[in-house]
């Protein structure tokens, strides 16, 4: 017997996840799913878990600082930069590591389709992943620093020291899931209106 590959979401949609369509990916599938999704396997201080939803936030708003002149459909792929975790959930890089190529290529499947669903290219050009991952990099120092522990010496060296003089305004505050699943959704359905105005 055939081993089942797919996942029911809430919406009612049957997900493949070896073979993903991207008409059965839903943004409110992905809002859910990221807001119960802790990051650093929930070891953030706080009443409730940073999630991924959170963190994706927080990318789409430093995507705007390493490249304030990105189009607005660059910066939807910062806000979604993550969404294959809505259903794969999401491994800290030692983990990913170890457990080698087979998470990377289920990812990046789930990430063409989510990319495709919302009218973005499947493949994301390099540049602006490079962007994309300087924005998430500067995510999880801001992140390790002020809610996962981390010394600012050690953040530094796992993740670079981040060179914005703005980051003295950000304060991370881990909120109630649906708090930010909302949040979440109104970004994106801003995102959504501007690509197509």
């Amino acid at each position: 017997m055939a081993q089942r590959a797919w996942q029911r979401m809430l919406s009612g949609r049957r997900l493949d996840l070896l073979d993903p369509a991207p008409l059965d990916i839903e943004i409110e599938d992905i809002a859910h799913g990221l807001a119960f999704v802790a990051r650093w396997n929930g070891q953030t201080v706080g009443e409730y878990p940073y999630s991924v939803a959170e963190h994706s936030l927080l990318v789409e708003q430093l995507f705007g600082l390493v490249a304030p002149k990105a189009p607005v459909r660059w910066r939807m792929a910062a806000l979604v930069h993550d969404a294959p975790e809505y259903v794969i959930g999401d491994m800290i890089s030692p983990v990913k590591a170890a457990v080698g190529p087979a998470y990377k290529a289920m990812d990046v499947r789930l990430a063409a389709a989510v990319h495709l669903r919302f009218g973005l290219p499947a493949e994301i050009p390099a540049s602006v992943k490079k962007q994309i991952k300087r924005a998430d990099r500067i995510s999880a120092w801001l992140e390790a620093v002020q809610i996962a522990g981390f010394a600012e010496a050690e953040a530094n060296r796992l993740f670079g020291a981040p060179r914005f003089p703005e980051l003295d305004g950000f304060s991370l505050n881990p909120r109630p899931p649906m708090e930010v699943k909302h949040d979440f959704l109104t970004r994106f359905a801003e995102l959504e209106a501007a690509m197509s105005a």
